[in-house]
């Protein structure tokens, strides 16, 4: 960013590559987008919540009330011709947007001082012989503990804004986190529950998201 902090990270993670959007801030910059070469990506509001999801068979638009706004397949793995995919536009912040136009064409965009620089985040996957649509991929042990760390973050947060807001009652201590935090951990659980990780793992990513 123009401010000197980082926007955009580009690793690998074993066999595959990952994109990772920060929000512009100096420290424990927001994840506002997540894409990885297996075809599965997801976008976040501001506030951390879902904005948009897809995966190797489709993806999802949703509001920042969490009800969906759109839901969509990709038409190559679909056995008839389909009506091509209204491109999805949306901004992430003032410098970076995401343009969706179809699983091939994910586009990160990102414009400051006048220079732009464009990733192509996409890929294809071909339908099989038989028809059939390949497993959803599973989250591997880094991505699940990125993941708990991430709700952990947002959990405490979310309890020092409960104490500025009370500074002089011990009230906010006993406050539950927001809706989404809690559905955010419990998915985390569920799909600790069908990864293949050491019951050691599980256990850790439980006490993190449930401290």
């Amino acid at each position: 960013y123009p401010s000197g902090n980082l926007a955009i990270i580009i690793a690998q993670a074993r066999d595959q590559l990952m994109c990772i959007v920060q929000e512009d801030e100096p420290r424990t910059a927001k994840i506002r987008a997540l894409f990885q070469s297996d075809g599965r990506s997801t976008c976040y509001y501001p506030t951390g919540d879902e904005w948009i999801n897809m995966s190797m068979q489709g993806g999802q638009y949703l509001d920042q009330a969490g009800n969906r706004v759109r839901r969509w397949m990709w038409p190559n793995l679909l056995p008839e011709p389909q009506v091509p995919l209204s491109p999805i536009f949306i901004s992430l912040n003032h410098y970076v947007g995401v343009r969706i136009l179809a699983q091939d064409k994910i586009f990160v965009s990102f414009l400051a001082m006048g220079r732009q620089a464009k990733l192509n985040m996409g890929t294809k996957v071909q339908v099989s012989t038989d028809s059939q649509l390949p497993p959803p991929a599973r989250l591997g042990e880094d991505e699940l503990l990125l993941l708990a760390f991430r709700v952990k973050i947002l959990q405490l947060f979310d309890r020092m804004r409960g104490c500025l807001n009370f500074p002089s009652s011990e009230q906010w201590n006993k406050m539950q986190p927001p809706m989404y935090l809690i559905s955010q951990a419990v998915k985390i659980l569920e799909l600790c529950m069908t990864a293949d990780i050491s019951d050691e793992l599980a256990n850790s990513i439980k006490a993190i998201v449930n401290a």
